[in-house]
């Protein structure tokens, strides 16, 4: 990839109507843009970074078993009003009418499509365990869209559904889709922690969040000397206290904010029962079948990865979701025929490795360059001018970190690939 064809979109004021840092580093690097309230689109660097982190979940989910699908986000109110949800919901549920005036909702949520595709096609008890999942867009008519795409009216997330014959399998599931999401959490290389929460109106008897640490999370996490936590709404009935610095000090916590980026549920029955999915079982006695689910915050997770990895000059990306692995800079390629040809040379010979690199070959200044890339967060910077092309060697920086050394090619890709 060479920037001089690929749309970079920096700029170079903070966004006056951004609040957090995730938001006003996202709108300055040109990952994203407003569309309307709550609503944005990816721009390229944006959307690299967001295949990089969906690529990463779908591995995780293919690893235990569980197959991609892809429902409808224009869901019809008859499911709803199955399950309860249509009238408890509340006004997050963002309702239209066709032009036959029936009721639908862009959806938030699955659960109810799931549970209709699943009945539909469930014919013996043989055909269980189930394990489906997808990577799309959800809606929620918020009241206040903000913070960008922390809290936004349309958002990607992965929901997975599983579905059982009896509660123990559920349970055996559950434990295989927590150690999955900590694949996936590691893999990502985020600072996380899981804890004990509220299943809210999804329902169920059980629930576990994935937080990602960062002090400006809105949730309140208290953990315990073997790293076990509890979000604050749970420790709050739990220790019958209202008081956090007094259920820290008396319980010996360490209190930390998160930024709430994946939750998982043990449902049971409350969607199967109500929408009749059931089967016999092997002694022909007809059970309702035992459902679990899985979301994670796929666009969310973008937001909180800047919130933990940025520093006054912009965003530091983890490697494994940089949208390159590298950048190289050319000084005055356009103006300098050698200097032109030997980073050409080097972008070839990286691509050849299987190495994400980009070639900024703009008609550009030094400075303006490398305030773009050290803005965008590319782990990874080697600069290309006259002395470089002379001597046959490259000026390396790491990003975020004070590392600035001279290289061979060779040097380089080792260093890159290791």
């Amino acid at each position: 990839m060479k920037a001089s064809n690929y749309p970079l979109f920096t700029q170079k004021n903070n966004p006056s109507d951004a609040e957090i840092i995730s938001h006003k580093l996202m709108l300055k690097a040109g990952l994203v843009r407003q569309q309307s309230s709550g609503q944005y689109s990816f721009l390229p660097i944006g959307y690299r970074v967001l295949k990089k982190i969906e690529n990463i979940i779908r591995k995780e989910m293919n690893a235990i078993g569980c197959a991609e699908i892809l429902m409808p986000s224009v869901q019809p109110s008859e499911l709803w009003e199955e399950s309860g949800r249509w009238e408890t919901y509340g006004f997050e549920l963002l309702r239209l009418k066709d032009r036959h005036q029936r009721d639908y909702c862009l959806g938030p949520t699955f659960e109810e499509v799931i549970t209709d595709l699943v009945r539909k096609d469930l014919n013996s008890y043989k055909q269980l365990p189930l394990n489906m999942f997808q990577i799309s867009s959800k809606f929620r008519d918020e009241i206040r869209p903000r913070f960008g795409i922390m809290r936004a009216r349309e958002f990607i997330m992965k929901d997975a559904y599983s579905f059982h014959l009896y509660q123990e399998c559920l349970d055996e599931w559950y434990e295989k889709y927590k150690k999955a999401y900590n694949n996936i959490f590691t893999r990502l290389q985020l600072e996380y922690t899981m804890v004990d929460a509220d299943s809210g109106n999804i329902g169920g008897n059980k629930s576990n969040e994935f937080h990602v640490i960062a002090d400006t999370g809105e949730d309140d996490l208290l953990i315990d000397r073997d790293g076990i936590g509890i979000n604050f709404e749970i420790a709050k009935a739990k220790y019958s206290s209202h008081d956090i610095k007094k259920i820290i000090k008396d319980n010996n916590l360490v209190h930390k904010k998160g930024i709430e980026v994946g939750h998982i549920f043990k449902l049971g029955d409350k969607y199967s029962k109500s929408m009749n999915l059931s089967i016999d079982n092997a002694e022909s006695k007809k059970c309702n079948i035992q459902m679990g689910c899985y979301g994670i915050g796929v666009s969310r997770i973008i937001a909180a990865a800047i919130e933990q990895n940025h520093d006054e000059n912009g965003i530091i990306w983890p490697v494994s979701i940089s949208p390159f692995k590298i950048v190289i800079i050319e000084i005055d390629g356009h103006k300098n025929e050698h200097v032109r040809l030997f980073s050409t040379d080097l972008y070839e010979e990286l691509n050849s490795k299987g190495i994400e690199v980009i070639l900024d070959d703009r008609d550009a200044k030094l400075g303006n360059k490398l305030n773009d890339w050290e803005l965008i967060g590319i782990p990874n910077i080697v600069i290309v001018g006259k002395s470089e092309t002379e001597n046959n060697t490259l000026t390396f920086k790491k990003r975020g970190q004070n590392v600035k050394a001279t290289l061979s090619t060779e040097d380089l890709i080792k260093i890159i690939k290791d």
